[in-house]
């Protein structure tokens, strides 16, 4: 196969050795199976602003931080200067998450490095060495979707401890490994404390699990651990060893402010994609 330009820089400079093959390729990044020395990895290619869907990316970027201040105020006025500091930022959350989530204890692939634009990482492989299939690939057994479905729920608590949301997180994201399931694609991680439609974005990573694994385990459907999560956040109580249930009692008074702010936040998304749009005219004009 041709090397892609951002690989061939990877070569030039020794950090890999050859590209092997496509992986997948989606609508923020494109992989590839390289090798570095006698280890098989993965590069993950992001793709230029141009290139990427918009959507929602103004609701999943609110909260993260930036490296100053004259970075936050050109971000805050969408200036081109602040567009392409905040394109270096989406790029470079993936990485600074996946460094936080391994220490952390997450099942996440193992990064060996950022490189001129490009994610070097572990390869999840199954039992027999092949790239492991996706979650919503496979046909699991009641007993399998039990496990896989503790050990997601488990997942999700250890990143809220580290103050993220995966924010994407569905049977598609999952690889099965040889010893279970290993959460991948976190450019659009969600700063927990910091992005007013937190608590919605967790809950629907965890109803989406529950969803996919509750088709062979009907029982998971009963369980509340996304609810039960963010209660004990808010709480301060949340822990990594802290036991959940899976139980709770929802207030029914309470009102549907995310409904409200994922509106506003939709809007606010529209006005930058159209006004990059109209840039993006001129310019090729």
């Amino acid at each position: 196969m041709k090397t892609p330009p951002q690989l061939q820089v990877l070569i030039d400079d020794g950090v890999i050795d050859e590209v092997l093959r496509p992986l997948k390729s989606g609508k923020e990044a494109a992989v590839y199976v390289v090798r570095s020395g006698d280890e098989i990895r993965c590069a993950k290619v992001y793709k230029d602003m141009a290139q990427r869907s918009f959507q929602q990316r103004v609701q999943y970027q609110e909260g993260r931080k930036v490296r100053g201040s004259r970075e936050a105020r050109a971000i805050g006025k969408a200036s081109k200067y602040g567009r392409r500091q905040q394109e270096a930022a989406w790029k470079n959350t993936e990485v600074d998450a996946l460094y936080q989530l391994r220490g952390a204890g997450v099942r996440v692939p193992e990064p060996f490095g950022y490189f001129h634009g490009v994610l070097v990482m572990e390869l999840v492989t199954d039992a027999e060495g092949f790239s492991a299939a996706r979650l919503g690939e496979v046909e699991l057994d009641a007993a399998q979707a039990r496990r896989f479905h503790a050990v997601l729920v488990q997942q999700v608590k250890l990143m809220l401890c580290c103050g993220l949301i995966h924010g994407d997180l569905s049977p598609y994201n999952v690889l099965v490994g040889p010893d279970g399931p290993v959460v991948i694609d976190f450019p659009q991680v969600v700063s927990a404390g910091g992005n007013n439609a937190a608590r919605a974005m967790l809950l629907r990573d965890v109803n989406n699990l529950t969803a996919w694994l509750g088709r062979s385990a009907p029982e998971l459907f009963d369980t509340w651990y996304g609810e039960e999560m963010w209660e004990l956040f808010q709480a301060g109580d949340l822990q990594p060893d802290s036991a959940l249930t899976g139980e709770f009692t929802p207030d029914l008074r309470a009102v549907d402010l995310d409904g409200v702010r994922e509106a506003i936040n939709d809007a606010r998304e529209e006005a930058l994609i159209r006004q990059q749009g109209r840039e993006a005219a001129e310019e090729d004009y």
